[in-house]
């Protein structure tokens, strides 16, 4: 009989992705409300240049990929503000740009060897015990942090003249919250990999969208699509041997299209 213990990969690989989902359903809600789906895509291709420097500097590459991602929010806020260019021309600058230095980075170390496809599609099944808990410490740290932003992040959704008269930080929590999403796209990459997480993060909550009367039936909704999608991924590879990562975004688009299905609430 097999024994079901944390050295089985496959009890590591679901412990792992459910814990990302936890993670990241509460901030695609969040990005879903706050139509930034375009920002969370540029995290995710800016991502690519944080995991070569982590491999050039030698650190690890998810602090690689947060301090690429935090760093790119920055400059996409200090530009807003110069108001020269529209935000979505902004947001395809950074994301292109940073997904192609990152590409040139990684092809100059002519000694490094890496599974770049794992690392763009992901490879939930490869999650070992230091990845499962570098994932179990980054979603303390998010889900801590969210809590903490809660109001005032949905004060700005709301409206922000209602964040501003509340006396609201916008800029901080801005900051914080590009950090959060960055923050899950580093600890993404192993389910889904760099080029779908952005996938992870919007379609579970786009599902619950429809079926939530508030915003916290709506995360809750997120997260239990954003488990389905998981398992559902990790059954679907391991039966048909399809890649996990690419499995587990065709089962969230799935079960965003049976939510739409059902006749309800718009």
């Amino acid at each position: 009989m097999m024994e079901w213990s944390l050295d089985h990969f496959l009890v590591r690989a679901l412990m792992g992705g459910l814990l990302i989902a936890v993670t990241a359903a509460p901030i695609g809600c969040f990005i879903v409300w706050r139509r930034m789906a375009y920002f969370g895509e540029t995290l995710s291709h800016s991502a690519l240049l944080g995991l070569a420097l982590g491999f050039l500097l030698g650190i690890q590459p998810v602090l690689g990929v947060l301090a690429v991602g935090v760093a790119a929010g920055g400059v996409l806020i200090a530009m807003q503000r110069r108001r020269q260019l529209a935000t979505d021309t902004l947001l395809g600058i950074i994301a292109h740009g940073s997904l192609a230095l990152g590409l040139v980075v990684l092809s100059s170390q002519e000694t490094l060897r890496i599974d770049l496809f794992a690392y763009l599609f992901g490879d939930i099944l490869t999650v070992g015990k230091q990845d499962l808990a570098v994932i179990a410490l980054g979603s303390l740290v998010s889900l801590g942090v969210l809590l903490f932003l809660w109001r005032p992040l949905l004060l700005m959704t709301i409206s922000e003249e209602l964040a501003a008269v509340e006396g609201v930080n916008r800029t901080l929590v801005t900051l914080l919250f590009t950090f959060l999403v960055a923050l899950t796209v580093a600890l993404s990459m192993k389910a889904v990999g760099i080029l779908l997480v952005t996938s992870l993060l919007i379609i579970p909550s786009a599902a619950a969208r429809k079926l939530s009367r508030t915003p916290e039936m709506m995360v809750v909704g997120a997260v239990i699509f954003a488990a389905l999608s998981i398992c559902g991924g990790l059954g679907a590879g391991l039966l048909w041997d399809l890649a996990a990562g690419p499995s587990i975004v065709v089962v969230a688009t799935a079960l965003f299209a049976v939510t739409y299905l059902v006749p309800g609430r718009v």
